[in-house]
């Protein structure tokens, strides 16, 4: 397909992107119904994933504290963005919907179903597993009608020297204030009543208030006095909760209060238009994402039904806009819960390990030239690409600098780098893709701090996402420039480094440096390249029709009745298109192996459609990111480390940059990292709508946990490493000696 249908998002297009359930749409001109599960059912069934890592008694205590704050902050993002997509689906009318090949209405009550299980299943792990646990340890999370005199007067302190200026009370007058709630922000809804009118109405009248619960300014767990070894915390709510009556409304009876949140639409309505000034519309869209139309509103479901039916017509809510919950919401929050110095309740450390062919090499160019690396964090240490932008910054020889900044650390010294290479004479050319959800804001304060630097900085184009991460080093050596490259399937980002499991690659190979200068020749002027990738797979180019190639040679070799075989590890598989070509590839006999953390709408092991296709999800300390595509094109296997998943978004309407491994040891590297992941019988789950994330049970005695066979598959090389190295230098003194 030509850039420009590519680049075009077309009806058709569209349509492939709206796919129901059971129906894609078919290679051919007609339309079959085959095994397909929406998107955002299949990342719900990944969110439990998560949640089961909080109730798995061999996860340490405050690690499983932590995975329920993951669970959460997941939750929140995907009401934000896809719940607020599926209701404006909702919203745009009948005759519009029937264009849909779903029904929005029929989705949002399946996703709110879902939910409201997984928050009782949510409730009951934190108050049956985690909570006596903590009470095991010393640890005592009180509310307020369990503290002792010292601590309500600590409380009472606490208040009013603290809090005070922050709680924003405000008394409900029906149909003449409506309060605006900030997003994700925490209140208490009041049910009271006047004393003097209780004295004289009968029955008294009801009034409603709404008070702020203030953690975006305070700790949400307040550590309290405590006696001897206990240690007694109290969460900022029910600091509240004891404090309104006294200070807020002392003319007033308190009858409940029960905690609401509201989350809002954040997805940013771009128009994908080619004139106009880009980065003021993401400026535009930002100032507005908080104050969008609601996507949800969180309430504790003790709430009366009177009091909840007044809120949602005083905020203009619909049913399919409720969520109930527990006494307490934003558990995102328990990112923050003290651990007291109690690291016997954490994870072992797993220190990342030294990577000593570019870290301690005398010059990291010359060892990228001798052969290609792989640096595989947060196994690895970050180090070897940290040294690779800074040598670069301080190497006379280097003349070019180029990087694509999808999402960048606050402090990054790789930033740094390129303003200290620009300073010291250098060109450095940095694209910054400013829609990357969430991180706009930092991308453009990046991108003004380094042109005021005087780095040539290109910003996003409209309509389409760049998502590769790819960065080019020119070098003048010996007179003539050398290219080195380096492509990671995860972001330049020093500190997402240290918990998402990605792998990168540094070559020097000619062919991949070229088309790598190519692809940034068309990020810098927008115009075709002159010539076609032949290496790398590249989003808008290739990269979809090449992977179809390499599935139906698989298909082709299998009908042959050679071997064939296809594993595929990355985050995301939802394209239809693909998904059809992978269940064409298992009817011809072909074995298909998917390693799938997130979405999975492919449906595996379905009788006729899909025999000879597993598929497993990996959930364990590390957020597995890497995207690994292998092909055994008859035993000459094709492998590639990627940015992209196999989604209609990033096959369609992304740059994005899959790199082959040529290298004959990384070859076999990744090919041993597979076979660990394959091999987990202790976090791999199943994936099938009918095993509800059933863990992989093992074939022998032998537990099999990936990421720390991973971890110590790398110790083990190193180790080998360093002994050649040492023996090395003993032949050289034995030598010299002789």
């Amino acid at each position: 397909m030509k850039f420009e249908q590519n680049f075009l998002r077309t009806s058709s297009q569209l349509k492939v992107s709206r796919m129901t359930f059971s129906k894609i749409s078919s290679n051919k001109d007609n339309t079959k119904s085959i095994p397909y599960i929406h998107r955002d059912i299949s990342w719900l069934d990944f969110n439990y994933r998560v949640l089961q890592e909080a109730m798995d008694p061999s996860v340490p205590l405050f690690e499983r504290i932590k995975f329920l704050a993951i669970y959460s902050s997941n939750l929140d993002e995907f009401f934000r963005v896809r719940v607020a997509n599926n209701r404006n689906l909702f919203r745009i009318g009948k005759k519009t919907r029937k264009r849909l090949e779903f029904d929005p209405k029929n989705l949002l009550k399946e996703v709110v179903e879902i939910v409201n299980k997984q928050q009782v299943e949510f409730n009951r792990i934190f108050k049956d597993q985690i909570i006596p646990e903590l009470r095991e340890h010393g640890i005592f999370l009180l509310e307020q009608t369990d503290l002792s005199d010292i601590q309500l007067e600590f409380i009472d302190g606490y208040f009013k020297d603290h809090l005070l200026p922050f709680v924003q009370p405000v008394l409900l007058v029906k149909n003449k204030i409506r309060p605006f709630l900030n997003n994700g922000a925490l209140y208490l809804a009041i049910l009271l009543e006047h004393k003097q009118r209780s004295d004289v109405i009968h029955p008294p009248r009801k009034d409603y208030a709404i008070v702020k619960i203030p953690s975006d300014h305070m700790p949400r767990f307040i550590k309290l006095p405590s006696v001897g070894s206990r240690k007694d915390i109290i969460m900022l709510d029910d600091v509240v909760r004891h404090s309104i009556e006294k200070y807020l409304f002392p003319g007033f009876n308190i009858l409940g209060s029960y905690s609401i949140k509201l989350t809002r639409d954040a997805e940013l309505y771009i128009d994908d238009e080619y004139s106009g000034d880009l980065i003021e519309k993401i400026k535009n869209s930002l100032s507005k994402r908080n104050v969008g139309p609601a996507s949800r509103f969180v309430f504790d479901r003790a709430m009366p039904a009177e009091m909840l039916q007044f809120l949602m017509k005083l905020l203009e809510l619909e049913n399919f806009d409720l969520l109930e919950e527990g006494r307490y919401h934003n558990n995102s929050d328990f990112f923050t819960f003290p651990d007291f110095g109690m690291d016997h309740l954490k994870n072992t450390a797993l220190p990342p390990l030294t990577y000593p062919p570019l870290e301690q090499a005398a010059n990291i160019f010359d060892a990228i030239v001798e052969k290609d690396h792989i640096n595989h964090p947060p196994y690895h240490s970050y180090e070897s690409v940290i040294r690779f932008f800074e040598d670069a910054a301080d190497d006379p020889d280097v003349t070019h600098i180029k990087i694509i900044q999808y999402r960048v650390a606050r402090k990054s010294r790789i930033m740094e780098a390129l303003i200290r290479a620009v300073r010291n004479g250098k060109q450095v050319t940095v694209f910054i893709e400013v829609k990357a959800r969430f991180d706009e804001e930092m991308n453009l304060k990046w991108g003004e701090t380094l042109q005021r630097a005087g780095i040539n900085v290109h910003y996003s184009f409209p309509g389409l996402k760049v998502h590769s991460k790819i960065a080019l080093i020119r070098r003048m050596e010996e007179g003539e420039a050398r290219l080195y490259t380096y492509l990671s399937t995860g972001n330049f980002h020093e500190d997402t480094v240290k918990v998402y499991s990605d792998i990168g690659l540094f070559t020097a190979h000619p062919e991949i440096n070229s088309e790598a200068a190519r692809l940034f020749g068309f990020l810098e002027t927008v115009k075709l390249p002159q010539e076609s990738f032949e290496h790398l797979l590249v989003g808008q180019f290739n990269l979809r029709s090449e992977l179809v190639k390499m599935i139906q040679q698989e298909i082709t070799n299998a009908k042959a009745g050679k071997e064939a075989r296809i594993i595929l590890k990355m985050n995301s598989l939802q394209d239809p298109s693909m998904i059809e070509w992978l269940y064409e590839a298992s009817k011809a006999g072909v074995k298909v192996d998917l390693i799938i953390r997130g979405i999975c709408s492919l449906v595996p092991g379905v009788p006729g459609i899909s025999d000879n296709i597993t598929a497993v999800s990996i959930v364990d300390r590390y957020l597995e990111h890497a995207r690994i595509f292998v092909f055994q094109n008859g035993g000459d296997e094709k492998i590639y480390i990627s940015s992209a998943d196999w989604m209609v978004r990033n096959l369609s309407y992304r740059i994005e940059a899959v790199l082959p491994v040529y290298d004959p040891d990384l070859r076999n590297e990744i090919m041993d990292l597979l076979d660990i992941q394959l091999s987990d019988n202790v976090k791999a789950r199943n994936i099938h709508p009918k095993l509800g994330n059933q863990y992989r049970s093992g074939t022998g005695d032998l537990n099999i946990r990936a990421q720390y066979e991973t971890y110590f598959y790398y110790k083990r090389k190193i180790e080998e490493i360093l002994r050649s190295d040492t023996d090395e230098n003993d032949n050289d003194h034995s030598r010299e000696f002789l």
